[in-house]
């Protein structure tokens, strides 16, 4: 029989699935804080009491993830190692009633419109004023700056907004008074996340709005990039690309998840666009701001898709050479409008689709970072590992694109700054190279006090 641990309480918060569920991981904690809560994220030693999961339900490999951690922690609760364990987020919101039915030992589910009730239980008051008021767990130089909640788009292999709802902007002061309060932390980079960037504004203001949006937050002192995430190729308003040419702190880059090529696969996905529409689109990013990074991700294995339909999208992307780009291999997800479509392509195949539209990215990648050899790049620097740290470029994002990588035992580059590296060597996805300016070592305090005496 397990017995109530003697801890004192400590919540450690468990972020599962994309940069969106980070940020209202970091929301949470934010009013926890402000609650008097002992409050940490994704403890080391792992040794919180209570637990608070916050789940990813968009596609099997996530909610597999998912459904593993809320069970690794209901066995812990078991055994007497935790004393409390909620779950929240899209997993939650999707499947509640399976997962209550399922996962008894959770003590409870929770949505992800929710959180007032979680902090309830939790024993926390939702304080509606901490506008911006997040506990960051990102590095401390750049932070998700989530700009709109949901998704209006009919998209037929999307759960989004099964579990996020309709889409919902954030007001334009509003957003400005969190990057303020980034910046006063010291944050450097903010990236806007939403599950459709240019959709925002159409509900508050009855346009669209991210131009406007983003004049504003290039006047936040401290913010020197601005980085643009998960825009929707129909109806992208033009506007943002003058801001993007005319403002220095916003990145020429932009993620544009495109999924397919072939117009009849587009037209079942629901995505609004053609084949001819899209490479218009493309072409016409690149005229107006002819340095830009585009970051894409494409959908291998639709149900119906034929060899000659993926030869078709295989084709496209060693024509339009995007600067960056993932494959996914189509999940077949309840509820959504692909549901009613046989699932027909068969597993094997989806994975072969997938590695070979990753081996002519891989080329075009190592063909463009050819030509950066012998460049000087102002880059941000994220992290030391081992003998070697890793920056990033501004056509760069954390996690998902090419690294800028120094050798530590050369040179020492104080994290969180920016720094001119010139390029002396290039691989598919990474760059090598040195510092224009040297950066003096701090002297260890114990060799300072040697030096006093």
């Amino acid at each position: 029989m397990r017995t109530k641990t003697t801890k004192q309480n400590k919540i450690n918060v468990v972020t599962l699935g994309c940069s969106k569920n980070v940020y209202d991981s970091e929301v949470l904690m934010g009013q926890l804080k402000a609650n008097g809560k002992n409050v940490v994220h994704e403890d080391e030693n792992d040794d919180g009491n209570i637990v608070v999961i916050n789940t990813c339900g968009f596609i099997g490999k996530a909610k597999e993830e998912s459904v593993d951690t809320i069970l690794h922690y209901a066995q812990k609760k078991e055994r007497g190692e935790v004393d409390k364990v909620f779950v929240s987020g899209c997993l939650s919101e999707r499947y509640k009633p399976d997962l209550e039915k399922e996962i008894t030992n959770v003590d409870q589910y929770f949505g992800t419109h929710d959180l007032p009730n979680l902090l309830k239980v939790l024993e926390a008051d939702y304080k509606h004023e901490l506008i911006g008021e997040r506990l960051t767990t990102t590095p401390q130089h750049y932070a998700y700056l989530k700009i709109a909640e949901g998704c209006d788009r009919p998209c037929s292999f999307c759960a989004i907004p099964l579990m996020r709802g309709k889409h919902k902007s954030t007001p334009i002061e509003d957003l400005v008074t969190e990057a303020q309060k980034l910046a006063e932390k010291g944050i450097k980079e903010i990236m806007l996340i939403a599950q459709d960037l240019t959709y925002y504004g159409l509900d508050l203001y009855k346009k669209r709005a991210l131009a406007d949006l983003l004049k504003e937050l290039v006047k936040v002192d401290g913010i020197e990039w601005i980085r643009l995430h998960y825009a929707f190729p129909s109806g992208f308003p033009m506007d943002v690309l003058d801001v993007m040419k005319e403002e220095p702190k916003v990145c020429n880059y932009l993620d544009i998840p495109l999924q397919h090529i072939n117009t009849e696969i587009l037209k079942s996905m629901k995505r609004g666009t053609t084949h001819e529409k899209t490479t218009a689109l493309i072409h016409k990013f690149r005229e107006y701001v002819p340095n830009m990074a585009i970051r894409t991700t494409l959908i291998v294995g639709y149900p119906g898709e034929t060899e000659e339909q993926f030869q078709e999208m295989k084709d496209w992307v060693e024509e339009m050479r995007f600067e960056r780009l993932g494959a996914f291999e189509y999940s077949h997800e309840e509820n959504t409008g692909a549901f009613v479509l046989e699932d027909d392509v068969p597993a094997d195949v989806k994975f072969r689709r997938v590695n070979e539209i990753m081996e002519v990215q891989s080329q075009i990648s190592w063909e463009l970072n050819q030509e950066k050899i012998g460049k000087t790049f102002r880059c941000l620097f994220d992290r030391k590992d081992g003998e070697y740290y890793y920056g990033r470029t501004e056509f760069d994002s954390p996690d998902v694109d090419n690294d800028v990588i120094v050798d530590a035992r050369e040179h020492y580059i104080k994290l969180g700054e920016f720094i001119d590296i010139e390029i002396y060597d290039a691989g598919d996805f990474d760059l090598h190279g040195t510092p224009l300016v040297k950066q003096e070592r701090p002297v260890p305090l114990n060799k300072r006090n040697e030096e006093k005496k």
